[in-house]
């Protein structure tokens, strides 16, 4: 299982929510979670071997937000 973290922009629940349906469509995104509590507001995406930073990455632009890998 590949485990990527990432900084975002995700800052509360309302922007959770906003997010879930384009991480959900990533095919190889098995399970993610953001840590709203945390200063950089990391992403952690865990998923199948071919799972790469760019497809999250494009997942939260579409969603309107901001992701850089960490």
């Amino acid at each position: 299982m590949e485990t990527l973290k990432f900084k975002t922009n995700i800052k509360c629940s309302g922007c959770i929510e906003t997010v879930t349906p384009f991480l959900n469509k990533v095919s190889e995104i098995e399970k993610w979670q953001v840590d709203t509590a945390s200063a950089d507001k990391i992403l952690t995406v865990q998923g199948d071997q071919s799972l790469n930073d760019q497809k999250v990455i494009y997942a939260l632009e579409q969603a309107g937000y901001k992701a850089e890998k960490v």
